[in-house]
């Protein structure tokens, strides 16, 4: 099922969950299609993977590569994805728009990924004028899609800095493509993660000009695995094993040096920049009160239109 990207990290609350998951049983489906970008953010899967996890679980996993949490979810809706990584955002968004409700709606199953200074960052070419977040105002910035994460927290962190968001253009690159956007002028910034953040800096020299995890998004939770109600329905012991599987991919995603050299393989960059990447939080459990947080901010900064409770789109792991 989904794998765990995202970020939701160790601030407080109780873990709040409301669909059950399966006790320990045959899966209904052995083979998996997971949605899955090629960022630092989804290690955990490639460990698990790596590790055995899934296969020790009845499962084969098939990694397909998708540009950002929101092309994710129609490829959930038609089928084309059984499970996938997203951002919070992306997923909150289309739950509050009702765009899944055919297949029962949205349904989040691991937590993946949670901020982290100096991963989640704008950044401008060396000889740019655009040195302060100030700079930025009337300027276009790269993200990987629009109404994400990247967007919220660029949104909240500009104008923490007293820079006003609608004065700023966002343009959809993936995220591979993004420094040579900026250093070709096609844009004049790019909101980069890693390990695009750190090729950037040693490979063309890119600077910082706002780190996006910091002030009001400082430990933001980011993003994590995410099916449709449907599919739990149909695959509880399916949905259960991925989350145990993912468990253990989560707890190793921290060990640098079990990271590193996965990096090289499904991320495409070398050895030296792999070692140079800021690593966030991989948290092990989903927890109502995070990702409750990234909803008032998308309420705060006009991505959602009305309050929203995130508990009804929580599945809870095996044993929690």
């Amino acid at each position: 099922m989904l794998a765990v990207v995202s970020g939701c990290g160790l601030l407080g609350g109780s873990t709040i969950e409301t669909t059950t998951a399966a006790a320990p049983g045959k899966v209904e489906k052995a083979k998996i299609t997971l949605g899955l970008l090629p960022i630092l953010d989804v290690a955990s899967v490639h460990v698990a993977i790596k590790n055995g996890y899934f296969r020790e679980e009845g499962l084969e996993v098939e990694p397909k590569i998708i540009q950002g949490g929101a092309a994710a979810i129609p490829g959930l809706i038609s089928g084309d994805l059984d499970i996938s990584f997203g951002n919070w955002v992306s997923f909150f968004g289309a739950e509050v728009k009702g765009i899944a409700k055919d297949v029962d709606g949205l349904k989040l199953i691991n937590d993946g990924y949670q901020a982290k200074p100096e991963m989640f960052l704008i950044l401008a070419k060396a000889d740019s004028s655009i040195k302060t977040p100030k700079d930025l105002e009337g300027k276009t910035i790269a993200i990987n899609t629009f109404k994400n994460i990247a967007e919220l927290t660029a949104r909240a962190t500009l104008q923490a800095n007293d820079v006003d968001p609608n004065k700023v253009t966002f343009k959809e690159f993936p995220f591979p493509d993004m420094e040579a956007a900026v250093q070709n002028g096609t844009v004049d910034a790019a909101f980069m993660v890693e390990p695009f953040i750190s090729r950037a800096q040693r490979a063309s020299g890119q600077i910082t000009v706002l780190d996006a995890a910091s002030g009001p998004t400082d430990s933001i939770p980011i993003a994590g695995y995410g099916t449709t109600g449907k599919f739990v329905k149909e695959n509880p012991n399916t949905v259960a094993a991925f989350q145990r599987a993912m468990a253990k991919g989560q707890r190793d995603a921290a060990d640098r040096p079990t990271v590193e050299p996965l990096l090289v393989e499904y991320a495409k960059v070398d050895k030296e920049t792999a070692s140079l990447v800021h690593f966030g939080e991989f948290p092990t459990t989903l927890d109502a009160t995070r990702l409750q947080r990234v909803a008032t901010l998308m309420r705060t900064y006009g991505l959602l239109e009305k309050d929203f409770d995130v508990k009804s789109m929580l599945v809870s792991t095996p044993g929690g």
